[in-house]
């Protein structure tokens, strides 16, 4: 089925960071379909293999087109961003760092990758080629206080990095200012769990997504629906265990504080039926590690709030 477009923001409309006094560029109402133009995550700054990161401006990594206004989201509802559609370019890049990765010490030099997409595919080289896996890295809201850098994830979302955040995922992010003030960026053609090597294949395009609300129902991270499961965040700083810990924690009191699950029943269940996973937890770097909990659409428990 065709999406008609209802509007459109340019790539040049970016964040950098998000915080509690962001200013909308868009207000819509809640139905509307939003198409964003988003930057690769280098802004433009590597654009062949003799392009190092190493030699690019830093403050520039990361935009985030936005923000939008929703008309009617308040604290306490949560803002959901169905992603209809991402189309990226023809041309991605990944790269290696020095110091970071959990192989960086097998690393001696910089290094940048070239990805060419054609149809469904990535190609990496003439041996190695790959399924195309579109989604969103950075896809969030402003905050309730702290002001931060889209290199990091948070209670507002940011920088999840969770592959699963594709076409047909559906962002419940919890409202922290009136009008949420939602923006979303750091597009990859394809991702691994983990990002071991802190990129995935970074790629400039456009995500086409439609806006709605749950009033007066939120997570306290963001929580995606797919359609057969829904997928609990947590997310902390350097300590992968501590993000899950809060991943399985908000587990747990959704499934308590929804869907009348004892806290030990709780457990149980998320031992027996749920996968915990890995969004990002690329080591040894500065910003976030991000767990993720998968949760089965099933008749006790068939999405994250009892009225979404």
């Amino acid at each position: 089925m065709a999406v008609t477009t209802e509007h459109r923001l340019s790539r040049d409309e970016v964040i950098w960071a998000f915080g509690p006094q962001l200013e909308p560029v868009l207000e819509v109402e809640p139905g509307s379909v939003v198409t964003f133009e988003t930057n690769d995550c280098f802004t433009g700054q590597i654009r062949s293999e003799a392009d190092l990161v190493t030699e690019i401006d830093f403050a520039r990594v990361n935009s985030a087109t936005g923000p939008i206004a929703v008309r009617g989201a308040e604290p306490g509802d949560s803002l959901v961003a169905e992603i209809l559609d991402i189309r990226t370019e023809a041309r991605g890049f990944a790269t290696l760092i020095p110091e970071m990765g959990q192989l960086h010490e097998r690393v001696d030099a910089p290094l940048t990758v070239v990805f060419d997409v054609e149809d469904d595919t990535v190609h990496m080289n003439e041996r190695i080629s790959f399924p195309l896996r579109p989604m969103l890295g950075v896809i969030g809201v402003a905050t309730d206080g702290d002001v931060l850098g889209n290199g990091y994830a948070g209670r507002h979302g940011g920088n999840l990095d969770n592959h699963l955040h594709g076409p047909g995922a559906r962002v419940f992010l919890p409202v922290r200012q009136p009008g949420g003030l939602f923006a979303t960026g750091d597009m990859h053609a394809s991702m691994g769990d983990g990002e071991l090597c802190f990129t995935g294949v970074e790629i400039a395009g456009e995500a086409t997504i439609r806006f709605d609300l749950v009033k007066g129902k939120q997570s306290t991270w963001p929580v995606t629906e797919l359609a057969d499961r829904w997928v609990v965040h947590g997310t902390a700083g350097p300590d992968f265990m501590e993000a899950l810990d809060r991943a399985a924690e908000e587990a747990q009191r959704l499934l308590v504080d929804e869907w009348s699950f004892t806290p030990e029943e709780a457990f149980v269940f998320l031992s027996v039926a749920c996968d915990a996973g890995i969004c990002q937890a690329c080591r040894p770097q500065p910003y976030s590690t991000i767990a993720r909990i998968e949760i089965p659409k099933l008749s006790a428990c068939p999405q994250p709030f009892t009225d979404a």
